[in-house]
This record gives structure tokens, C-alpha cells and sequence, in this order.
């Protein structure tokens, strides 16, 4: 039997996603000492660890009274064992709370104050409750530039920074929205074959169809440590690494994972997002793509003239040397979308195949040039040429094949087992493809969960067709959820549309 104010940890086998969950028994002699209630906040402790998760009552008889569950979240963080002591406390009081409610009332934040907020949030001290308004609040009442740039000082502060000790080191980062736009696995090896140092981290999906990562991911190992992460860039020169698995600006991954359910994107904490990554990243020069496009997250030349402003502000005052590129927004990139897919498409552009997607290409080409002319390795208007000799006389495939060899090796893409193709009902003239549900019915036909899911397009804008020529397939893991996709696509506005030739 645990002593008083202890519980036995127990993992419950139930996944919360990140969000950390504890579960005891209402009538359990803690619960009843503490006055715990459902929803509650508590801190878990063994042996000098800290946990704070949200507590989960129990009436039945599938956990004891002696025993607090953890779900798989909680479980990995505290890294307890079966059986193991653990002391369940109130949480401390946190001072970042009145800074919040100054925001919530119409109040600025310093630096000082959205440091301690960072703080607890990379510690995983704040509630999703909180972190939820916070998010909103931001979102509602904006941060202004002076805001924008202590929130992100705050975000690399209370993480690790690397210093390579090298100049110039390149980045790049997409604002998104864009189905099937990877063109970080072609820029990378294209920077690094031409002597130049790119580090880059990439994230995983949460609401598209795929994250760089989980693309990534399908060719080589992601999951590396910072001591992995510059073995392998000082040996080739550049990775494509998942940021999540170091503890690179951790309160913008907490952040994020409660900002995306909430479908806001808010201005300042995206540059502070996209910016605290790359200056704790170690990066010096840095190049984002704006996709621009009714569906895209831009929806406007405005819209993007406005942010690229923020984004040059914001990463001058961190001694970033920023430069923005508006692209088209109006369709997919490629022909995947789906890790596998993409990746697919990826190795084809990098082996020069006769299929290999000319737009992928072609929006990598112009990237990578203006990537090498901002490092000064090519004069003003000539690095898409030494960019597109580097891909076409194989030194960039040669370097990405380096590269997914020191990250823990080369891999083959997995193929889906199902597969349907849609279509065209009639001939004409691609007039839209809705790149929104583009990313859904690949979502819903299994990606990014199943990397071989998603979808490929075989059509591209003012493309003609003819009637029961292939439009797009849909790729999946099991019947259930090909039908599924299916029966979205059936059950929504053309996700091509098609209008009458002349």
C-alpha cells in the first residue's frame, strides 16, 4: 500500500495526443485530502521529476485506490515504471497568470512578462485552458511589432541555441497551406552541394495531409538529438530533422499543438513561431515563401506585403537577415499529397526522371537560387543557374543521399495497398482545384497517420481534358477508409473543376 499523498503510477493505454492525463478513483484517500476535482490541474513527482496533467476521475473498478493512471503522454514524460511511487500535489501558483489577464484586459507584455508566460508554457505548467486564451487573445486583440519581438526573444530564450560557429548559415520556411509544396528535401541538397551550411528543421503535420518531416520521414530517420543533428550537418554540410525531437523554441510546439484545432492563424505568433525557430536554430539568412492564393493561407498581395513586413522587422531586430518570395498559391505543388507521394516526387525531381514534376522543380530552382544569391555565393539574377546545375549534374542527389545515410539511412517509400482514380464526368478546361479539399480527402483517406496514404493529381490548371480521363487517385491502407474519401469527394463541390472547351 502507497503512503499518504503517494499513488502506484499505472499506464492506462489511452492517448490524449500530447495533452497530458492522470486518472484516479474520486474515493481515493489523495483526492479526498487535496479536494481534487475533475478537470483539475495536479503535479506529479518521483525521484525529482515534475508532471502537470489534467486530472480524469474514475467510479469503477478498472483502477484502484491506491493507484494513479497516466495516459501514454503522461506516461512518456514522467518516464515512470509500473508500480512506481509518485507524489500528486496541488500545482504552485503561477505569477504568468496576471500577465495574462493584464492581455485579456486590454494591457501590453513586455518581454519580462512574456518570458515568465514561455517559460511555464515550455514546462508544461499552463493548462490548455489557458494556453487557449492566450492564443485567442492574441489573435483578437494582435500583438504589435514591440510584442512580436519580445514574445519571440522569450521563445528562443527559454530554449536551447545552437552557434555553429560557421557564417553564413542558410534557412528557408514555407508559410503553407499549399498541398504538396516540399521543396525543403530539393533545397537543402541543392544549398549544400554548393559548400553552403543548412541546418533545417521541419514539423509534422497536424492539420495538413503532410509535414516536411513526416515526408522526410519516409526516406530517412528525423528523430535525431541536437549532438545527432550536427554530426550530421558538419559531415554534409545539411539536414531535414523533426524540430519536436530537440529543445529548440519547446513553447512553440506546445503553442502550436493548441493553436491549430482553434483554425487561428494570428499574425504575430506565427512570425514568432517561424522566427524564435530559426534564430535558436542558429541560422543567419533566411528565406520564406508566401504562397499567395484564394485557398492559400495568404489570400492576398496585401495580405502577404503585410506579413513579409513583419517577418523583416521582427528577425532584424534578432539579427536575422530575412527575405520573403510571394509563389502561387492557386493549386497543389507536384503530383503527391501524402508523405509517401511526396516524397516519391521528391527522389523523381532529384534523379531527373522524364515524369518528374516540372512545377516542383521549378519552385525548388527559384528557392534555392535566391537562397545562394542571398549567401553571396552567386551574384543578383544568377543563382537559379548555379542552383539547377547543382540538380542537374546529380551533385544535389548525391548530397540528399549522403545526408538520409548519416541520419540513420535511406529508405524506400511505402505504396498504398488501394488505390481508385476519379474522372472527369465531362471535356473541357480545368477552370479550379481546390487545394483545401485536395488536403482532405487525403486526409481522410489515411495520411499522414499512414505515410502511403493520400492522393496524386494528374491534372493541373487550364489543363484540357477529356471526359474519363484520370483527374486524381486516391491512395489507402484499408478499404474502409478509400471509401470513406470517396465519399467525401462524392458528397462535395468538384474538388476539380472542369468547364465546357470551345
Amino acid at each position: 500500500m502507497s503512503s499518504p499523498n503517494h499513488l502506484l503510477a499505472r499506464r492506462a493505454g489511452i492517448d490524449t495526443y500530447q495533452q497530458p492525463v492522470v486518472y484516479m478513483r474520486s474515493d481515493c484517500a489523495v483526492c479526498r485530502a487535496e479536494g481534487f476535482q475533475s478537470q483539475a490541474q495536479v503535479e506529479v513527482i518521483a525521484n525529482g521529476r515534475h508532471l502537470f496533467a489534467i486530472l480524469h476521475q474514475v467510479n469503477s473498478d478498472w483502477l484502484r485506490g491506491d493507484e494513479i493512471a497516466l495516459s501514454e503522454a503522461a506516461w512518456t514524460l514522467m518516464g515512470a515504471a509500473e508500480g512506481e511511487e509518485l507524489v500528486v500535489r496541488h500545482p504552485p501558483l503561477l505569477d504568468s497568470l496576471a500577465h495574462l489577464r493584464n492581455k485579456v484586459h486590454g494591457g501590453r507584455l513586455d518581454y519580462a512578462a512574456l518570458r515568465a508566460l514561455m517559460e511555464d508554457v515550455s514546462r508544461g505548467r499552463l493548462p490548455d485552458i489557458h494556453l487557449a486564451s492566450f492564443v485567442t487573445i492574441c489573435a483578437g486583440r494582435g500583438l504589435d511589432l514591440d510584442e512580436t519581438v519580445a514574445l519571440t526573444r522569450a521563445m528562443v530564450d527559454v530554449g536551447e541555441r545552437i552557434d555553429w560557429g560557421a557564417s553564413p548559415v542558410m534557412d528557408k520556411h514555407c508559410i503553407g497551406g499549399l498541398p504538396g509544396n516540399r521543396t525543403t528535401l530539393l533545397v537543402v541538397p541543392i544549398i549544400a552541394a554548393c559548400g553552403l551550411m543548412m541546418p533545417k528543421t521541419s514539423s509534422r503535420a497536424i492539420t495538413s495531409a503532410a509535414g516536411s518531416a513526416d515526408v522526410m520521414e519516409t526516406l530517412a530517420p528525423v528523430d535525431l538529438d541536437l549532438a545527432a543533428m550536427r554530426r550530421v550537418v558538419e559531415r554534409e554540410g545539411g539536414c531535414v530533422v523533426w524540430g519536436s525531437a530537440m529543445r529548440v523554441s519547446p513553447a512553440d510546439d506546445v503553442l502550436i499543438r493548441v493553436e491549430r484545432p482553434l483554425g487561428i492563424d494570428s499574425e504575430g505568433l506565427m512570425v514568432a513561431s517561424i522566427l524564435s525557430k530559426k534564430a535558436a536554430m542558429g541560422s543567419q539568412r533566411v528565406l520564406i515563401d508566401i504562397p499567395v492564393g484564394a485557398l492559400a493561407k495568404v489570400r492576398s498581395d496585401a495580405a502577404a506585403g503585410q506579413l513579409s513586413r513583419s517577418l523583416v522587422a521582427v528577425g532584424a531586430a534578432l539579427g536575422l537577415q530575412v527575405q520573403t518570395v510571394f509563389t502561387d498559391g492557386s493549386q497543389p505543388v507536384g503530383c503527391g499529397v501524402g508523405p509517401a507521394l511526396e516524397a516519391m516526387d521528391v527522389m523523381a525531381v532529384l534523379e531527373r526522371t522524364a515524369d518528374a514534376p516540372s512545377d516542383l522543380r521549378d519552385r525548388a530552382l527559384l528557392l534555392a537560387g535566391l537562397l545562394l544569391e542571398l549567401a553571396g555565393k552567386a551574384a543578383p539574377g544568377s543563382g537559379h543557374a548555379l542552383a539547377r546545375a547543382a540538380l542537374d549534374d546529380g551533385r544535389a542527389l548525391a548530397r540528399f543521399i549522403a545526408i538520409c545515410e548519416a541520419q540513420g539511412g535511406l529508405r524506400v517509400p511505402p505504396k498504398a495497398a488501394h488505390t481508385h482514380c476519379v474522372t472527369a464526368p465531362a471535356a473541357g478546361v480545368v477552370s479550379g482545384i481546390d487545394t483545401r479539399l485536395v488536403a482532405r480527402m487525403a486526409k481522410l483517406a489515411g495520411a499522414p497517420r499512414d505515410p502511403a496514404a493520400g492522393a496524386s493529381m494528374h491534372v493541373r490548371l487550364q489543363d484540357r481534358v477529356d471526359r474519363g480521363q484520370p483527374l486524381f487517385t486516391l491512395h489507402a491502407e484499408s478499404l474502409g477508409e478509400l471509401q470513406y474519401a470517396l465519399s467525401f469527394v462524392r458528397s462535395q463541390l468538384p474538388v476539380v473543376r472542369i468547364e465546357a472547351g470551345p
